[in-house]
């Protein structure tokens, strides 16, 4: 059954889906892919010894092929923005994207840092975080998704109403 709350959850999440559409566009570019590694330093400047140490452990990780993971990010992206426009998969694709958001926030924006006197932001990206947990908790796969084709044919297949 349709719910104006249901429409309203789906129409939020294809509206995120076009937001990861455009930012997974962006990754693709070689500016991103050829400065990826740049990001990651410029989210560890002006922070907490604790912090730069985090934001370190993935810079060393990354720096052994940095144009590789810079695709994986990209992949990423795209995956979560397909997942989001179509209803493909959503609940992987917002878990995913829980998880990604979470690892650019703690790295790329420091934590939303600099944690210093004169600080105004925690970051965009936790945000997402929340916008995700929404789409979760709204369960946004209940319409207008191939989510539901797929369980509907599924319960169909299997002989269960």
């Amino acid at each position: 059954m349709q719910t104006a709350e249901d429409r309203s959850f789906a129409a939020l999440r294809i509206v995120f889906g076009f937001v990861w559409l455009i930012d997974a566009y962006f990754k693709w570019q070689p500016a991103f892919l050829d400065n990826f590694t740049s990001y990651l330093t410029m989210g560890a400047q002006d922070q907490p010894a604790l912090v730069q140490a985090w934001i370190n452990l993935w810079i060393h990780g990354v720096s052994v092929n940095p144009h590789f993971f810079g695709i994986i990010v990209a992949v990423a992206e795209t995956a979560i923005a397909v997942g989001l426009l179509f209803g493909l998969f959503t609940k992987i694709a917002m878990a995913g994207g829980i998880a990604m958001t979470l690892v650019i926030w703690s790295t790329a924006e420091g934590f939303g840092g600099p944690y210093q006197p004169g600080s105004t932001d925690i970051g965009a990206a936790i945000i997402y975080v929340i916008v995700f947990l929404a789409l979760w908790l709204g369960k946004s796969w209940r319409e207008f998704s191939l989510d539901k084709r797929l369980y509907e044919k599924r319960s169909y297949t299997i002989g269960t109403w």
